[in-house]
């Protein structure tokens, strides 16, 4: 697959020299239609040039796959675009999510992250789904995501839009809470050469480049390498950590437009991350622990995505999509090994007048090996899962261009647990261009994982003579339940959003979660084991259906632009959790229980124009605290102050978590004795130079 990925490359520089004389002489006028058009849309990105208006009209995709406007989309969904991302001075896609009200991000070291939609948040969170440029990125060993595996050129995102609430009618099981994804721009639109680079305490290195151009009229590429150097974090202690971050990265697109009718796409990414953390094993000799200072975790992979477009019609539209994705990731002794093959294939067509049908299937072949340690090991080492789906929704008019009804629902049939029905119902009211109502009934699943199924956790040891007189060493495990039955869902929602005028607009969205069948642990029969001349107990826990509960809260956002240098954006978030146990007949679980997501979450950014040159920026936010993790309430404030001196060049300055010298924003579950380190105040500096 690599050597492939290169050759693919090196292709697409040798296609581009001997078509070099074609694109600037004969059809040279194509080539500056498309700088023209890359020059726009870099213009309409800006700050001065996207009024409200159009920001609530801007065009997505993930609610209904298929374009629609952001007004017009029934259901609770924020969209980060390439303006947001520029002027936050973020440097990773967790740090983005930070703006959309509803998404939990916590920073556990340097390299890992929980996050998570309306609760339930871990650094194993297993609710929300993440894809890019439709390629999921899900993992099936947690369910979950490895954020620090999720990078890509941040310049070349077009927008990230992030939807709260059940996708699982057409995303699929596991889009429970939410929907995360990330889309980036056409090869057309990321035309010429990109260098950026910067350096600064935290951020110790980093660099990127990107190369555009086209094959003739009808063939745009681009490619693009990337790497970075993150420092250390720091214990609260105020010792250093050994959680050191370095990644190398590189990757392709290719956009070819076949004919009026046919469209295909070709991209990939190859990656490697080398990763540090303090992890604590469990021993059986005195203290019964072992701190380890992991210096060679490795997570690699690479990926290749496929999509071509077919339109019968204006109104009939056929997509096909087929990606590989391989993933490998070692720590502190274990190992794990994924591919991933994915097809999928999709149909929209009229009806009638008022019906608007969209339908598909899918199959997805995931094929994963573990290395056992003692510390964690899977039973069976190797295991293939087939997943077969379809689903079907019909968009209903019931009364034109103002009330509409979206039926549908998702098949899947799985392994674990053979079929899942996933059905939503979707009411959408738009009077007029200023002002939308939506309502939403959804059912969604969260299939079990690999280590649900099938793992084997050692987490601790407890010394001889503590459990009774003359007891024995024993050691607390984890095991995989074979009969671990999906998670389950039923959702209510409803929101409102409004322009209230040409510099003001608000979203509201409301939510009702009743959850059944969630995952808990239970204690099993203490059992004696012999192991190399030692006879220790093992204490066996092992993971069950047997919690239950619900949640509810509110989300805000809001923007207003009092002049067209100036724009101000909050978001709000409230999220109350009440989870109960089967076996403790509804006893309501207590707060440092149920106190692993935040109640309150405020967002508050500032984007200022000094001067057509200077650009001042800045991001307040809040997080409530977290009872269960013992972590306190926290404020955070990030500045970036750009100048460009030239239109081509831009320099920038950007301070992080300014508020304070450190502060910890969440700690690792119960399962991996991961260390826990705190986030510092940071400060880096950044060049970006542009061809066009």
């Amino acid at each position: 697959m690599k050597v492939l990925f290169i050759f693919f490359t090196m292709m697409l520089f040798v296609s581009d020299v001997y078509s070099s004389t074609e694109v600037e002489n004969p059809q040279g006028n194509q080539q500056q239609d498309n700088k023209k058009n890359t020059q726009k849309g870099t213009q309409l990105e800006g700050l001065l040039d996207l009024s409200l208006e159009e920001l609530i009209n801007i065009d997505i995709t993930s609610v209904s796959k298929r374009e629609q406007k952001l007004l017009e989309a029934p259901a609770a969904i924020f969209v980060i675009t390439q303006e947001d991302i520029k002027r936050s001075g973020a440097t990773s896609i967790p740090e983005l999510l930070k703006m959309a009200p509803g998404i939990e991000v916590a920073r556990i070291d340097t390299n890992k992250w929980a996050i998570s939609a309306r609760g339930f948040n871990s650094r194993f969170a297993n609710k929300l789904l993440v894809l890019i440029d439709g390629r999921s990125v899900y993992t099936p060993l947690f369910s979950g995501v490895y954020w620090d595996a999720q990078d890509i050129l941040l310049e070349d995102i077009e927008r990230i839009e992030v939807i709260r609430g059940p996708g699982a009618t057409l995303w699929g099981a596991n889009a429970v809470n939410g929907v995360i994804n990330v889309i980036t721009k056409k090869a057309k639109d990321t035309q010429g050469m990109l260098v950026t680079g910067g350096a600064g305490d935290e951020e110790l290195g980093f660099g990127a480049f990107r190369y555009g151009n086209n094959i003739g009229k009808d063939i745009s590429f681009r490619v693009y390498g990337k790497y970075f150097e993150r420092d250390d974090a720091k214990f609260s202690t105020s010792e250093g950590a050994f959680d050191s971050w370095d990644s190398l990265r590189g990757g392709f697109r290719l956009d070819w437009q076949l004919s009026s009718k046919d469209s295909l796409t070709v991209e990939g990414d190859i990656y490697e991350n080398n990763l540090g953390q303090t992890t604590t094993i469990p021993i059986f000799t005195a203290p019964y622990y072992e701190i380890l200072n992991v210096e060679d975790s490795d997570i690699n992979g690479d990926n290749v995505l496929g999509r071509w477009e077919h339109a019968f019609s204006i109104d009939s539209k056929l997509m096909t999509q087929l990606y590989y994705d391989q993933n490998q990731w070692t720590n502190a002794g274990f190992a794990y090994d994924r591919e991933t093959i994915d097809f999928e294939l999709q149909h929209q067509f009229i009806l009638t007048k008022r019906n608007a049908i969209l339908w598909g299937a899918g199959y997805r072949f995931t094929n994963d090996y573990g290395w056992d340690s003692f510390t964690m090991a899977l039973s069976p080492e190797s295991h293939e899962e087939h997943l077969f789906s379809a689903f079907l929704q019909d968009e209903i008019t019931l009364v034109q261009k103002e009330l509409k009804l979206t039926i549908g629902s998702k098949i899947e049939h799985n392994n674990s647990t053979d079929v899942e029905l996933q059905p939503n119902v979707r009411l959408m009211w738009t009077p007029n261009d200023r002002h939308s109502l939506w309502a939403a009934v959804s059912h969604a699943v969260r299939t079990p994982s690999r280590g649900e199924n099938d793992i084997r956790l050692n987490t601790s040891i407890i010394a001889p003579g503590t459990l009774f007189d003359n007891s024995p060493v024993a050691l607390i495990a984890f095991y995989g339940n074979r009969d671990f039955e999906s998670e389950e869902l039923n959702a209510y929602e409803f929101g409102y959003r409004i322009l209230v005028s040409n510099k003001l607009s608000f979203d509201i969205a409301t939510f009702y979660n009743e959850y059944d069948e969630l995952r808990s642990v239970e204690q099993l029969d203490s059992f004696l084991t012999y192991w190399e001349g030692l006879t220790y107990l093992t204490i066996p826990y092992s993971f069950v259906n047997s919690m239950y509960g619900k949640t509810y809260g509110v989300e805000l956002s809001a923007s207003w632009q009092p002049t067209n240098w100036w724009r101000l954006s909050a978001a709000y978030s409230y999220l109350q959790m009440e989870l109960y146990l089967d076996e403790a007949s509804g006893i309501n679980l207590p707060e440092i229980t149920t106190g692993e997501s935040p109640h309150h979450q405020l967002s508050l950014r500032s984007s200022f124009d000094i001067t057509k040159r200077i650009q001042f920026d800045w991001w307040l936010r809040y997080v409530d605290s977290l009872p269960a993790l013992d972590i306190d309430s926290y404020t955070a404030l990030d500045c970036r102050l750009a100048w460009n001196p030239i239109k081509n060049i831009e320099l920038s300055v950007t301070g992080q978590n300014l508020t304070d010298n450190q502060h910890p924003e969440f700690k690792q579950e119960m399962f991996v004795n991961s260390s826990y380190t705190e986030v510092e105040r940071s400060v880096y500096l950044k060049f970006t130079w542009r061809s066009n």
